[in-house]
Formats: structure tokens, sequence, C-alpha cells
């Protein structure tokens, strides 16, 4: 229990530090960056931009292509607040500690989050380079973010995840890729804990279970948001592939690379769907 309110304490001192440091409004729409994807804040106007390892209780990230900021500032015409890198459960963080950040954006009044991320495509109609919107996820880790007593003020005890992620959102960001003829695929998206890659036969179990495109973060994130009741959009970038007939050997530098090539139609798919939602 002790620990609990110790975390209640925690996030509205790191909320708070943020306010005073920032000033002003808050956004009310957040994205998390994720491998290879950082670039994004090259696209936003930044006010205030903050290393992790002065913010109060946060984690800092240990993973290259991730490089440890908090950014407020403008993505077109709109106030947003954008992480240049996330904290991993396979970093050794707890759930606790690795989804703190998503604590702290339903403490500073965030309603919309945008998350990210680079991805091994099990999907035999999926390519190299290909953008999946995540529809939904498979929850494989260890450990759920959400073990332990229930605080209130942070969501309910048993959250609803039948819309985990936007129906609203993604039909938003089908009309884009429509209007600018841009390939997008969907799918579902499983989470497991890492740090290895997937052998061929997990890549296999995976698929047979429902999943498209696996990976190791995102889905804590997704459901700290869910239980604070913010509306979530998720995106993953196909790195690799793998699956019946298919398994390519794959680095971390290669997921980088091919996240990095694709970064710029992300960007530009999660900055019209923002810009163009009055809401957000």
């Amino acid at each position: 229990m002790c620990e609990e309110i110790n975390w209640l304490e925690k996030i509205k001192e790191t909320a708070e530090f943020l306010r005073q440091r920032v000033g002003g409004d808050m956004p009310k729409t957040a994205i998390i960056l994720g491998s290879g994807l950082g670039d994004l804040a090259k696209q936003i106007e930044i006010d205030v931009a903050i290393p992790y390892g002065e913010i109060p209780n946060f984690p800092v990230s240990t993973v290259e292509g991730h490089q440890g900021r908090l950014i407020f500032g403008k993505l077109g015409k709109k106030y947003i607040m954008a992480m240049q890198g996330r904290f991993h459960y396979y970093e050794g963080y707890s759930m606790k500690k690795s989804t703190f950040p998503v604590r702290v954006m339903k403490e500073l009044g965030i309603k919309t989050l945008f998350v990210s991320n680079a991805a091994g495509g099990m999907n035999p109609e999926f390519k190299v380079g290909d953008l999946m919107i995540i529809t939904d996820h498979i929850n494989l880790f260890p450990e759920h973010p959400l073990r332990g007593k229930n605080y209130n003020e942070l969501g309910p005890r048993f959250p609803a995840m039948n819309e985990a992620y936007s129906r609203r959102l993604i039909e938003k960001a089908r009309e884009i890729a429509k209007a600018n003829n841009i390939r997008l695929v969907e799918g579902v998206y499983v989470g497991t804990q890492g740090p290895t890659f997937e052998t061929p036969s997990e890549y296999r179990m995976f698929y047979r279970i429902g999943g498209d495109a696996v990976g190791m973060s995102t889905v804590p994130e997704v459901i700290v948001a869910r239980h604070g009741d913010m509306e979530v959009f998720g995106m993953s970038v196909i790195t690799d592939l793998g699956g019946e007939g298919i398994y390519v050997e794959v680095s971390h530098e290669e997921v980088q690379e091919a996240a990095a090539k694709a970064e710029p139609i992300m960007s530009f798919v999660m900055k019209e769907i923002i810009n163009q939602s009055e809401d957000l």
C-alpha cells in the first residue's frame, strides 16, 4: 500500500514540476515516439524541451534511438506534448515505472494519446516499411501495469478494453491515407516482454492467435491511458518480417533504419490527424 501511495505523490510532484517549468496552459494531446521515430520532433515548433534526467521521478531511456526528452510545442497549428523516446519493461523497469509518464500526462490534463513503434510483421500481406494502424492488441507481457490496489484517482478497478484504439481516429487515418494515396495496413499488435527478437515458431504462434505484428512496447502505455480514459491512436512501422515460410535475421540497427525511412510518412499522417481534428 505504501508503494501505491508514494506513486500517487510522485505523479503529482512530477506534474507540478512540469507545470512550473513549462508555464501557461498544458496541451490536450500527447505523442510517444518509438524506435527510430524520434525525428517527428523536428516537425514540432519547440517551446520547451526537458531531458528526462531533469524531470523528478522520471526513468531514463537506455535504448539507442530513444533520445530521451519531453517536448512541448506546436505540431502544425496544435499545441502538443511529445515523448522523444520511451521506457521498456525489458530495461528492468517495473510496469508502474515504465508507464509513469502516461500517469503524469493524465494528471496534466492530456485527453488524447498517440503512440508509435517499430514492429515485426507476421501478416503475409505486409511488407517491410509498411505503416500499420493498430486496431487492437494482445497483451503477452508477464506483468500487468494495473496489478495491485486500484485508486479511483487513476481510473476504475476493471477498465473496459473493447475499444483500446479509437475507432474515430482510425477512420480519420483511413481518410487521410486515401486522400494522399498513402498505403496503410491495419492489424493487431502483440506486445511481448523482449528484449530478444522472435523465433520462427513464436512468429507462427503469434499469427495463429490473431496477431499481425509484434513488438516490445506500447501495450502497457495504452492500458494505462485507457485506464485514465484517454483516447488512443497507435501506429507501427513494419521493420522486419517473420512467420510461415518467412524469416529474416534482424538487428536493432536494421529496425532503426527501416523505421527512419517510414518516419516522414507516419509523421505526416499523425500531424494531419491532429490538425484536422478540432477537439485535439
